[in-house]
């Protein structure tokens, strides 16, 4: 790795055989050294979870100048955690995680692998940006977000962000995108999350699923709105979840 180039961590959680980690390198080597810490199995739906009880075991995948490839037997979290304690031999500039294959929008965004990634580098300091595709196919059009990824991403390295504040950034499944909108996140939920079966022996079992409804359909400053109209996202988050507002209104209450 070179000192006088910038030094970007990639991590996800869809795993290495995904197209879109890939495409996030191909964009992170033409702005600087990559460094990739990844997860050697599926871990979508991990949030910011860590291994605790077990060790965290990585291997290098490969390594050719400017660029090299961890596997960690372990979640997102874990990964962006390793890589930055033990596996460079520097501070990134920024953390990239993504692209991932489906939505991370709406309150999707409390359960994201890729956003745990992205908001452990957060907690150490390192300005983060999380990539994500409206299209779990292995397929999706991954190249459509190459100039977008590259825009945003050299602008945080010029430019930073805000403190403790990382982008979520979520692209539309079919380009051509209409433009770029920053945005909050929209407060739905989910509903129908389980679908019931029955296996060949008899035994009950339920099968994750559901459906994403919307708090205000209209409220057109939300990610949900403007994705649905083929917009690129970009959506301001922090760690903090205290609601600041309300502090003095539950002190009267309960003090």
């Amino acid at each position: 790795m070179h000192n006088n180039r910038p030094l970007i961590l990639i991590s996800n959680d869809d795993g290495y055989h995904y197209k879109g980690i890939h495409t996030l390198i191909d964009v992170a080597r033409r702005l600087g050294d990559v460094v990739v810490a990844v997860p050697a199995r599926h871990q979508s739906g991990m949030s910011s979870a860590i291994s605790i009880m077990d060790p965290t075991i990585c291997r290098v995948m490969s390594e050719e100048p400017g660029l090299k490839v961890w596997e960690v037997l372990g979640t997102p979290a874990d990964c962006v955690k390793l890589a930055l304690s033990q596996l460079m031999d520097r501070r990134p500039d920024v953390v990239l995680a993504g692209i991932n294959h489906g939505f991370n929008t709406g309150v999707s965004t409390l359960y994201s692998g890729t956003m745990g990634a992205a908001f452990e580098g957060l907690m150490h300091g390192v300005p983060a940006v999380a990539y994500s595709i409206g299209d779990h196919r292995m397929e999706a059009a991954t190249e459509a977000c190459v100039p977008y990824i590259e825009r945003i991403t050299r602008r945080v390295l010029e430019q930073g962000l805000p403190a403790d504040v990382c982008l979520n950034v979520n692209f539309p499944p079919q380009p051509p995108f209409a433009g770029v909108k920053v945005t909050k996140t929209d407060l739905g939920r989910w509903i129908n999350e389980y679908e019931h079966r029955v296996n060949p022996s008899g035994r009950d079992y339920f099968w994750m699923g559901g459906e994403y409804e919307q708090r205000d359909p209209a409220d057109d400053r939300t990610d949900l709105y403007w994705q649905r109209r083929n917009y690129v996202t970009v959506t301001p988050c922090h760690i903090d979840q205290t609601d600041h507002q309300s502090m003095a209104q539950i002190a009267q209450m309960l003090l």
